[in-house]
Parts: C-alpha cells; sequence; structure tokens
C-alpha cells in the first residue's frame, strides 16, 4: 500500500506539533511550526547543493532515472550543469511566501497537461536528498487527486504545482488480457522544499522539515468540476459542479486554479493568479454563480426546453445534441463510436444578438432579444455564464 497518497499537502501556517517529549509532570509540550520563509531558506540551499553535486547515472528508456553523487575528484556533470534534460524551476505563491521549485523535464508528453484541480494517472518514486528511495509506484500506475479538497487520494501541494507543467501520453488497452500500456507520455523529476511536501510533520521515513524529490510519468488525466457544498449532517464537502469542467475555468489561462479563500495559507495573493470572473472573493472554480448575477452558471448553461436530441429550427428538422445542458464549444462526431453520435452543434451563447420580442420597448427581463445561430458559435465569444449583464436581473 503506497502511504504517500494517503497524505495532504502540510499543516496549515499557526497550527502547532504536538511534540512526544513531555515535562517531568507530564505535560504535552507543544512545539510551534517553524517560520515558511527561514525554513524555505534553508530547503532552497540544499536542493541546489544536491543538483550541483550529484549526476545523472542512468536514464532508461521508460524513463526511470537514477542520480549519483559526484565522488571527489570525479569529472562527471552535475544535475545542475548538464543539458541533455532541461532543469527549470516555477515560482509557487503558498505561505505567503514565493517558493523557487526546481524540476528536470526528461519527456514533455504529448497530450493535455492537467491543471492542479484535476486526476492524474502517474507512477512515481519519492527519494531524500542521499537518493535513498522512500516510496514507489513504478509498474502499477496510481490515480490521484490533485485537488487538495477533494475526498480521496489527494496530494501534497507541489504534486499539484508541478504536473501541470507535463503533459499526458496516449494508452491502447490489449483487448485479451486488459492490460493498458502508455506511450508518449510526460516524464521528469520535482524536487520539492519541505513547505511544499510534509513540513513539520513528516511522514514515515521522511523526517520533519526534509525537502524531497520524486520522479515521475504522468500518463492520463481527467477533467474535474469541483464546486462543492458543505453537507449539514456531515461537513464534509459534497462535489456538485456547476457544468463547466475547471480548466475551463481557468480564467487567466496559466494552468493554475487557486480557492485564495484561504487567507493563512494565502495572505496576500499575487493579482494574476486570481481567476474570478464577478470578483465576489471566491474562484469561478468552486464559485456557483461565476459572474454574479444572481443566476447559477448551471441555469445559464441549461439548453431551453426543445432543443435537446432532435427538434425543429427555422421550421427545419434540426440536431440539438444529445447533452442537457451546453458544451463548451460545438463538438463533432467520434468516429471511434459509431454507435454514438456526440454532435454538439452548439456551445455556450453569449448574450443573444437578435431582434428584440417587441423592438418598440427597451431590452428588459421580459423583453428580450432573440439568439442568432453565431452567438453559439461566435469565436471569441463573451458566454452568458461570464456575462454580469446577462440575464437582466428582474426588479
Amino acid at each position: 500500500m503506497n502511504k504517500f497518497k494517503y497524505y495532504f499537502i502540510l499543516l496549515l501556517a499557526g497550527i502547532s506539533l504536538v511534540s512526544c517529549n513531555k515535562s517531568d509532570d507530564d505535560e504535552v509540550v507543544t512545539v510551534p511550526l517553524r517560520d515558511y520563509a527561514v525554513q524555505y531558506k534553508a530547503d532552497n540551499d540544499s536542493i541546489e547543493k544536491y543538483l550541483k553535486t550529484n549526476y545523472i547515472k542512468d536514464v532508461t528508456a521508460d524513463f526511470d532515472i537514477t542520480f549519483e553523487k559526484i565522488p571527489a575528484g570525479g569529472t562527471q556533470t552535475s544535475i545542475w550543469d548538464q543539458k541533455l534534460y532541461t532543469l527549470a524551476y516555477r515560482d509557487v505563491y503558498s505561505d505567503g511566501i514565493t517558493y523557487k521549485v526546481y524540476y528536470l523535464t526528461l519527456r514533455q508528453g504529448l497530450g493535455e497537461s492537467p491543471t492542479n484541480t484535476d486526476k492524474i494517472v502517474v507512477s512515481y518514486k519519492g527519494s531524500l536528498l542521499n537518493n535513498t528511495v522512500f516510496d514507489s509506484s513504478y509498474g502499477s500506475p496510481v490515480t490521484f487527486n490533485l485537488f487538495p479538497y477533494a475526498n480521496e487520494n489527494t496530494v501534497i501541494q507541489g504534486w499539484s504545482e508541478m504536473f501541470p507543467k507535463f503533459k499526458t501520453g496516449t494508452s491502447t488497452t490489449d483487448p485479451s488480457s486488459g492490460v493498458i500500456t502508455y506511450s508518449d507520455y510526460g516524464a521528469g523529476v520535482m524536487f520539492l522544499p519541505s513547505g511544499l511536501a510534509y513540513y513539520g510533520g513528516g511522514s514515515g521515513a521522511i523526517a520533519a522539515y526534509t525537502p524531497i524529490m520524486f520522479s515521475f510519468k504522468l500518463y492520463n488525466l481527467q477533467r474535474m468540476d469541483n464546486e462543492y457544498t458543505i453537507s449539514a449532517s456531515t461537513g464534509g464537502r459534497v462535489f456538485l459542479g456547476d457544468g463547466v469542467p475547471d480548466y475551463l475555468e481557468d480564467v487567466n489561462g496559466d494552468g493554475y486554479l487557486y480557492d485564495f479563500r484561504d487567507k493563512t495559507k494565502y495572505p496576500s495573493p499575487p493579482a494574476d493568479l486570481i481567476d474570478d470572473t464577478d470578483g465576489d472573493g471566491i474562484a469561478d472554480f468552486v464559485d456557483f454563480d461565476d459572474d454574479g448575477d444572481g443566476f447559477t452558471t448551471r441555469f445559464e448553461l441549461t439548453k431551453p426546453t426543445g432543443q435537446v436530441g432532435m427538434g425543429t429550427l427555422d421550421g427545419q428538422p434540426y440536431y440539438f445534441g444529445v447533452n442537457l445542458y451546453y458544451p463548451w464549444d460545438a463538438l463533432v462526431d467520434n468516429p471511434a463510436t459509431p454507435n454514438v453520435d456526440e454532435t454538439e452543434p452548439r456551445g455556450i451563447p453569449r448574450r443573444p444578438t437578435g431582434a428584440l420580442a417587441n423592438p418598440a420597448q427597451p431590452e428588459s427581463a421580459t423583453n428580450v432579444k432573440a439568439y442568432l445561430p453565431e452567438d453559439y458559435t461566435a469565436n471569441p465569444r463573451l458566454r452568458i455564464h461570464l456575462d454580469k449583464t446577462y440575464p437582466i436581473k428582474r426588479n
């Protein structure tokens, strides 16, 4: 059983750890968490030292990578100085500071990149900075949820931050054995400061405040729709979604979505990371009313009665598609599924631009414009669930 899947990000700032040490009168001694900025500097120094004193010993055809320490007097080229595989870093804002997270790209991948709230199928190997392996799923792909508030199989924050930098591959399934084979997948290594791993809590062989690294292969992903409510009976999260997958609610298009209502973890988020159409402090991917017009996104995406399946348009037979809700954009039929017609000729419409129902009266909630065909297909277009002026509010 891989222990890694059962641990979430880390303890939030301000929460204290309880030490195993006790005073003479058996009182529990409380040890406060270290300052994140101070600990990050120490972790970053350790990671950079590792990158400059270790080399890539081997990379197999399947992108299994092995590192080894450069011996005294050795002439091997360090991870830091080698040019065969790109060593880069990503800035990650968390805990009120900006982490520099190094990662090594072995192969980018040819598929799609997940957001930091999607599900992924991966294999991985986790190691300490002395090259000791503490966990591995190589040979046995595992599914994880990158969204930290999901109900199962969540991951440390470093994974959520780094997997969007890679792409999935393709898969084939053997019809007789059912064995899935992956190809063209993204593969790399991430070097994580403890603040994006297990921080003061540690985990098994990983001591508290220990930077770690993971080599990995990103096989597949599942797009998620993460709007949720809190159950009145259990207090747990109930995921309902709003009809728009998270990756389509990435307003700034950077591949990352954050719930900045957590002011302890995100006390002062950079403006360019915020994906909040209506400015209400709730990111679109967890907001049931993205444009703040008083009508839920799901309501605004629901097709009118008579526009599901076969119908009539301008007096002629017309196929509107089988979905109850508009897709993001018009979809074409998938030739790989000959028994199912996935065609959806209309995407989420913009505010209608046709003639008013009563041209003699001003536009209002009861005197609306007609939709034109291009209102469903124009690209670009401001879709109605992001248009604060539509539907027009009633007085």
